[in-house]
């Protein structure tokens, strides 16, 4: 019988296993990965099947993929049949040499991507271009109460990646360190699995290039890029608000990862619930592994980094000099950077040491040099007169929301305006732990951010315990 002549009398039997896969897979993986079988011949105990590119034909033989087809294949063709994937670089004989149609591209296996010259890949393999900072890893990352959940779980990700959370999502303001965390987990993705496909870009550039897809018509070769790695790293992922058609293709592109156990990671400068339009799926989808959150460092984890990146300077930092720093810069890491910065950099020039009189010289217009040091009786006072409760109600075990809310902006008001450990505030407030206050201050931060009056209550209340009393 010739070979065109089988496939013919065979195809319906192979299109039954394909229906039967369909079954038995999700939507995505079916999509993906067999949408685009083709039957090519069938002898005695083998069923030869056509793949439309490599990457298609060697993942299907590295995984249990293949078993769910030879399955499928038996319940179909009713006898024993070993599936042997075949490239099939030219069309079938006797078939049209005609692209398939779009939906069908769209939705199955994708061609290589053809390489740009000049085009710089952000694809993490050992020896590759891509520019991670040196020290951007763990073991740089001074860990504290506002960020060791997200190092723990950034470790877990590096240690067993597509297993441990899935997706990880990463969220705090600006400077507080994501990106160390999320160039963290690659440096180590890289040196513990030197075949891994490491995609790692910003949800802008994402963005950009879905738009570059769209209007070179390479949309096909755009999703075959970022649907076929092995761990997926997108940084600032709040850039999707407002962009429907690109929530769109990353809703698919998410899924297509997910399901096949690859690893996600994103981050954001908010929880995924807070992202303005974002369509309900992803925000469930973002949620299905760890959202994970990283606050202000407290003052020991400001003093620990200034003391370690002054060290990698060079420079060893005096004790008061290192106090000066961490009291006075308190909103995110990049200005504490900045300041050491300047400071190392102008000492080097003038060839002398740096010292607390030199530190307030040099960075007199961005700390000053004469900031009255708010106490916790100051922030008190202030709170205790604004709500017309008792201070002593406010340290006892009373849980009334008439006690609770005013203690909770006191320790709020404690974290941002003192140099207070998270354990001294909570002593302050009947011995609670360092647990309850952290969660008063992330309770007073989501209102602040939802509510404008409570927002706006939280900076007259700053003012008022920065006036001296009389």
């Amino acid at each position: 019988m010739a070979q065109t002549e089988q496939r013919e009398l065979l195809d319906p039997l192979f299109q039954q296993s394909l229906s039967i896969v369909r079954q038995k897979t999700k939507k995505p993986i079916f999509e993906t990965w067999f949408r685009n079988l083709q039957l090519l011949d069938v002898t005695d105990d083998v069923i030869r099947i056509g793949t439309p590119n490599k990457f298609v034909k060697e993942w299907l033989e590295g995984s249990d993929l293949l078993h769910t087809l030879a399955a499928a294949v038996r319940e179909a063709f009713e006898r024993s049949l070993t599936p042997e994937l075949v490239l099939t670089e030219n069309p079938l004989e006797g078939e049209s040499e005609e692209q398939p149609a779009p939906e069908l591209r769209s939705a199955g296996a994708l061609p290589p991507l053809p390489h740009r010259a000049g085009e710089q890949d952000p694809l993490l393999v050992k020896g590759s271009s891509i520019q991670l900072k040196d020290d951007y890893v763990f073991e740089n990352y001074i860990v504290g109460p506002n960020n060791r959940l997200a190092h723990a779980a950034s470790m877990a990700v590096a240690e067993a990646p597509g297993q441990a959370y899935n997706p990880l999502f990463i969220h705090s303001a600006v400077g507080l360190g994501k990106t160390h965390l999320l160039q963290a987990i690659c440096h180590a993705l890289v040196g513990r699995h030197a075949r891994a496909k490491i995609l790692y870009l910003s949800c802008e550039d994402f963005v950009n290039r879905f738009i570059e897809a769209v209007k070179d018509g390479e949309l096909e070769q755009f999703r075959y890029k970022y649907r076929n790695v092995d761990v997926l790293v997108i940084d600032d992922i709040h850039f999707l608000a407002d962009k429907e058609r690109i929530q769109e293709e990353f809703f698919h592109t998410f899924n297509t990862l997910y399901n096949a156990q690859k690893q996600i990671i994103l981050s954001a400068d908010c929880a995924p619930s807070e992202i303005p339009t974002l369509e309900d799926r992803l925000v469930s989808r973002f949620k299905w592994g760890l959202v994970t959150r990283i606050d202000p460092p407290e003052f020991e984890t400001r003093a620990a980094i200034i003391k370690q990146k002054a060290e990698a300077r060079g420079y060893r930092f005096q004790d008061d000099v290192v106090k000066f720093l961490a009291s006075r810069i308190d909103s995110n890491i990049r200005e504490i950077e900045g300041a050491i910065n300047r400071l190392v950099g102008t000492a080097s020039l003038m060839n002398r040491p740096v010292d607390l009189a030199f530190a307030q010289q040099i960075l007199s217009d961005l700390v000053g040099t004469e900031v009255r040091r708010v106490q916790m009786a100051d922030i008190c006072e202030a709170v205790v007169q604004r709500f017309k409760v008792k201070l002593s109600d406010m340290q006892s075990k009373k849980r009334t929301k008439r006690i609770a809310f005013p203690r909770q902006v006191c320790m709020y008001l404690a974290r941002e305006l003192t140099d207070l450990t998270l354990s001294d505030i909570g002593a302050h407030f009947g011995g609670r732990d360092h647990t309850t206050v952290i969660y008063a201050i992330e309770r007073i931060e989501e209102r602040a951010r939802k509510e404008s009056d409570i927002a706006q209550m939280l900076e007259e209340l700053k003012r008022e315990a920065r006036t001296p009393r009389r």
